[in-house]
């Protein structure tokens, strides 16, 4: 069974374009939530897929995933996929019309063009999940009027009841006295409060930034130093490899970086691995110095010139001579087994 549509709707939610080889790309386009007032249909924030036929060449994505999902290698899924895409050919090309489960649908118009036409029912926006459309019923607001008042008739009413409760009962007007507002005083407080806040939360930021530049320099510095002494840990080495050896000649000035390899034992306590071989010499006279019989065991399958501190022919005494470079030398070192 062929589940190459599968694996293309799978990415569709990480990548915003999957080539399939030899037929065309699938594009993603991010659209905002959408509310048709005519309707009262409301539409989450959704993926919209397009169509690219120009776009078929292998970026190896689908291929990879393809590897990884079913434990097989790169060329076997590159074959699947040519297989894919040749029933998808034959298909329309007998006027049929493809379906891709979750993508949409592929035919041929009658200019003779490839069409297509994308899927409503799978929304490839992880942000949106669980989010559905729906329609919300219409709302109607009931407006109540209000009985019209003669505003002159309740002047004259309110004049007249006026007039005649001063000619009974005399008012002598004074101005109210303005009562103090003590609050006002301890919003004053809080305002200075909260600007000293302001100012000391202004200054830790600043503070947090340069601190965070520092850190950056200082990793970046690490960084630069390591890059000649990486240590490359092989999950699978290469098989044997036979080397010649040069013997280093200690009245030639011209090989004095030379060093001479032994081959004992097939357990190797690994150091690091080099790109450039006078870095890997330097490792090895170093790690002699300190009295390790360090030696190079070859170049491994990335290029890399391989340094060990011991070689050793027995499994046991190689484990013991490991846990004591780790704890002593680099806890980077690690054992590779191999024969030589």
């Amino acid at each position: 069974m062929n589940n190459t549509a599968k694996y293309i709707s799978e990415l569709l939610y990480r990548y915003e374009c999957v080539i399939l080889p030899g037929f065309g790309a699938f594009l993603t386009k991010r659209q905002p939530a959408v509310i048709q007032e005519a309707t009262h249909a409301f539409f989450p924030p959704q993926k919209l897929i397009s169509f690219n036929g120009q776009l078929q060449n292998n970026d190896g994505l689908l291929a990879n995933y393809i590897a990884t999902a079913e434990n097989i290698s790169y060329t076997d899924a590159l074959a699947k996929i040519q297989r894919y895409v040749l029933s998808l050919n034959n298909k329309m090309a007998v006027g049929k019309r493809v379906e891709l489960d979750g993508i949409g649908s592929f035919f041929t118009s009658i200019e003779d063009t490839l069409q297509f036409e994308p899927s409503q029912e799978t929304n490839y926006l992880t942000e949106a999940f669980g989010l559905s459309s729906f329609i919300s019923p219409s709302i109607i607001r009931e407006v109540k009027e209000t009985p019209k008042i003669s505003t002159e008739v309740t002047r004259e009413v309110y004049k007249e009841q006026v007039e005649a409760i001063e000619e009974t009962t005399p008012i002598a007007f004074t101005p109210e006295r303005r009562r103090q507002r003590p609050y006002l005083k301890y919003a004053a407080a809080a305002v200075i409060a909260l600007g000293v806040g302001f100012t000391g939360l202004d200054q830790f930021n600043k503070g947090v930034h340069l601190e965070n530049e520092s850190l950056s320099i200082k990793a970046d510095k690490e960084i630069e130093n390591r890059i000649q002494e990486a240590t490359f840990e092989i999950s699978s080495p290469l098989p044997a490899i036979n080397l010649n050896i040069i013997k280093a000649n200690d009245n030639s000035s011209e090989n004095s970086d030379t060093v001479t390899v032994t081959s004992t034992g097939k357990y190797h306590v690994v150091a690091g691995a080099y790109r450039i071989e006078a870095n890997a010499n330097k490792k090895v006279l170093k790690l002699q110095a300190k009295g390790f019989e360090a030696r190079l065991i070859g170049v491994n399958k990335y290029g890399l010139h391989q340094v060990v501190y011991n070689s050793y022919e027995n499994r046991l005494e190689a484990l013991q001579a490991l846990k004591s470079i780790k704890k002593q030398q680099d806890k980077r070192a690690w054992l590779l087994i191999q024969d030589l």
